[in-house]
């Protein structure tokens, strides 16, 4: 079984009054994943706003690697993963 790599961009609240911060997140799914299919495991994640799925790319396995690498520096993602323990971000 092989694994696809995506680029999605997700729109995450609580930063203030109608407003909100967009980040780019890297998962990994099996081979079988399509866009649709990651759009929908994404807009569950923890913080992710209402509709907050902007867009969903599949990426080569050294721009997940990259991706990975600049989510761990992201101040904020760093904030909501520790807020929410329990839940896998």
């Amino acid at each position: 079984m092989g694994w696809k790599y995506w680029r999605v961009v997700l729109k995450y609240g609580h930063v203030g009054k109608r407003n909100e911060i967009s980040v780019a997140r890297f998962l990994v799914t099996e081979s079988i994943y399509t866009p649709v299919m990651v759009m929908e495991q994404a807009a569950n994640m923890p913080g992710v706003k209402h509709n907050g799925v902007s867009s969903v790319k599949e990426v080569s396995l050294d721009e997940f690697i990259t991706g990975k690498r600049t989510e761990q520096e992201n101040f904020y993602l760093r904030k909501m993963k520790a807020f929410h323990k329990d839940k896998p971000a």
